[in-house]
């Protein structure tokens, strides 16, 4: 069947095969550095406790029948193995069944450990890279041009993410229908990047351009995905330029890259397809029958774009097949962050000497200015920035956070930036209060130093000590 491949695209699945197999990387050794602390045996949420309660069909993962630390470990550094051999071009040296089913074994290794990640795993980019991972596995490699139904499913994919972000945010906000959404959100956002502050700072009606801009990128340029070329083409390159702008004022993880790889795949990239032979019928035959199956999925996301009760970032199967997405449908005004403070006094006073945990990407020290992490996520950071926007998302990892803490975990400690207790001097108490940070001007920065002010608001944990040999917390009264 010769309307089955598009030779024109060989370049842009190159590019975006590559570019897929190194984000892989990046969320499997996120994975095996992260684990110990967040689901490990001792984890804040252990996964062990969690397939206790929770049955295989409904988060489908390996770990249902055997667990251990170490065993987690082997499985992300497998993944890790496999994701930079794709990228080194692997798939390229085998037979098309064998680059099937190599690109199937990083989908299936970190289904495995997104579906027992929990919280930490509850965003949209662990299933849009799942999605989008299950997709690569039909692409093919060199012995077949890339088949159009697949690049027809990864153009629906990139529509969904876009456009199911510009209706959440049209939806969801008024300050995006008023183009004022961005006079807060450079400030606001979950984790800002070194270029943040400058960002803000920003005239406010260029900040009204950016908001116009985004509601063009999101909601008019997706469309155009399904358009002849050069048009596609285009819409696909103007979306890369806006997902580098948000690369750039802020760290979101792989979601951004996700989405850049993606769009590249789209795009008619120079370079000259190597001749290769028709599709065998055993090739075609699979395609179009996954690509039914993703189609027959792809009936509730569908319906919950147009759905007046939208809802953004979900999975509607257990293989995270065809999700929906979306981001920032409310902008918060203000920014408040949970600040935690040890102290080795013997009875806690106002007066002690309280010392602070210095996290690796939200922001704590008013003059530690913010890093660029992304694409690697910080999963730690990222639920810290929630609980400062209610204390519903502390759940019953934050209590676990605090014991760790009290006994200097290892793990856990690995997690941060700085403590400041040495190794074999834990802290006595541990207190977490809420303050409001805001930016600091261009005047405050230059005479201070400091790219961030807060100021208390609020207790938001009482002082806390272990007490017994089960080391149960007990506040100070």
């Amino acid at each position: 069947m010769e309307w089955f491949v598009a030779p024109d695209y060989w370049m842009g699945r190159l590019v975006f095969q590559r570019g897929l197999a190194v984000l892989y990387l990046v969320a499997f050794l996120g994975a095996v550095l992260q684990f110990r602390a967040l689901t490990g045996e001792r984890g804040m949420l252990p996964v062990p406790r969690f397939v206790r309660r929770v049955a295989f069909r409904d988060a489908p993962s390996v770990f249902h029948w055997r667990y251990s630390d170490r065993f987690y470990a082997a499985w992300c550094w497998t993944g890790c193995a496999v994701s930079a051999a794709l990228a080194a071009g692997l798939d390229g040296l085998l037979p098309l069944w064998g680059a099937m089913l190599l690109w199937l074994v990083p989908w299936a290794l970190y289904l495995s450990v997104v579906n027992v990640g929990q919280t930490w795993y509850a965003f949209g980019w662990e299933s849009l890279l799942l999605e989008v991972g299950f997709l690569a596995v039909f692409l093919g490699n060199d012995e077949v041009a890339p088949p159009v139904v697949v690049l027809f499913l990864m153009r629906w994919v990139l529509f969904r993410v876009e456009f199911g972000a510009g209706l959440i945010k049209m939806r969801g906000d008024a300050c995006w229908r008023k183009l004022t959404c961005l006079y807060y959100h450079h400030e606001t956002q979950p984790m800002p990047g070194p270029l943040s502050w400058f960002f803000h700072h920003l005239p406010k009606p260029f900040h009204r351009v950016e908001a116009a801009a985004n509601h063009f990128t999101q909601l008019v340029l997706p469309v155009l995905l399904f358009t002849p070329q050069p048009i596609a083409t285009a819409a696909a390159s103007l979306m890369i330029l806006t997902q580098l702008w948000l690369v750039l004022s802020g760290n979101f993880s792989w979601l951004n890259w996700t989405t850049i790889v993606l769009a590249l795949s789209m795009t008619e990239l120079p370079g000259t397809a190597p001749g290769v032979p028709a599709a065998p019928l055993w090739y075609e035959v699979v395609v179009l029958v996954a690509a039914a199956g993703l189609v027959t999925l792809s009936y509730r996301p569908a319906r919950n774009l147009i759905s007046r009760r939208q809802v953004m970032n979900r999975s509607f199967d257990p293989l995270h097949l065809v999700n929906t997405y979306g981001a920032f449908g409310s902008v918060s005004r203000m920014r408040h962050e949970v600040v935690v403070e040890g102290t080795a006094d013997e009875v806690p006073r106002e007066d002690s000497e309280w010392r602070e945990y210095e996290f690796k990407g939200k922001p704590g020290d008013p003059r530690h200015w913010p890093r660029q992490f992304a694409p690697y996520h910080l999963r730690l950071d990222w639920l810290m920035w929630f609980v400062a926007l209610s204390p519903g998302y502390a759940g019953t990892w934050f209590s676990g956070l605090v014991e760790r803490l009290l006994e200097n975990d290892r793990d856990t400690l690995r997690l941060l930036r700085r403590s400041p207790f040495p190794a074999d001097a834990p802290p006595r108490y541990v207190r977490a209060r809420l303050f409001r940070y805001r930016y600091t001007t261009w005047r405050e920065l230059r005479g201070t130093g400091a790219c961030w002010h807060r100021t208390y608001v609020r207790d938001f944990l009482p002082p806390t000590r272990l007490e017994g040999t089960a080391g149960r917390r007990v506040p100070h009264r």
